[in-house]
């Protein structure tokens, strides 16, 4: 199945554009907030399904986080902010291994992250809006096939 994976737009269409012939592409869209309205947009715009959470600057009345299962991985989707990531993974980590997680997507920071610990996949695709950290504006498309998951970064 392969999964993009976006987050942190705010709104910024221009951007998102830019994302939308590799989005159509996909079988699944995650967006990991902020903002909420945009998953509407790209949803409109891929005819893709989408799944998607509340971040910290959204006002819809929608779930915060979210977990599921896709080709026998559980996913955990959250914005971040109430785990406390712009001051590491410790609380996001413990909420993931309390729910068996083997993949954490979140978003906030606006920075790209993607480490494995303890078995379980942390991913921040960044902004494809407002980058900080010194990095691009970006996205993340993931291939999970045959139990394996391939990561592509894709700088827009």
């Amino acid at each position: 199945m392969r999964i993009g994976i976006v987050s942190d737009t705010h709104r910024m269409e221009n951007f998102m554009n830019k994302s939308i012939p590799y989005l159509k592409e996909c079988d699944l869209i995650i967006h990991a907030g902020d903002n909420f309205s945009d998953s509407k947009y790209i949803h409109k715009m891929t005819n893709t399904d989408i799944i998607a959470v509340k971040g910290n600057c959204d006002f819809e009345d929608v779930e915060d986080e979210l977990a599921f299962e896709v080709e026998g991985k559980t996913i955990f989707v959250c914005h971040g902010d109430n785990y406390g990531v712009n001051y590491g993974l410790m609380e996001i980590e413990e909420k993931a291994k309390y729910i068996c997680a083997d993949i954490v997507i979140f978003g906030h920071t606006h920075i790209p992250l993607c480490i494995e610990r303890d078995g379980i996949l942390y991913l921040n695709p960044g902004s494809m809006s407002l980058p900080r950290g010194g990095s691009s504006r970006r996205f993340v498309i993931m291939d999970i096939q045959d139990n394996r998951i391939n990561l592509e970064e894709v700088i827009i």
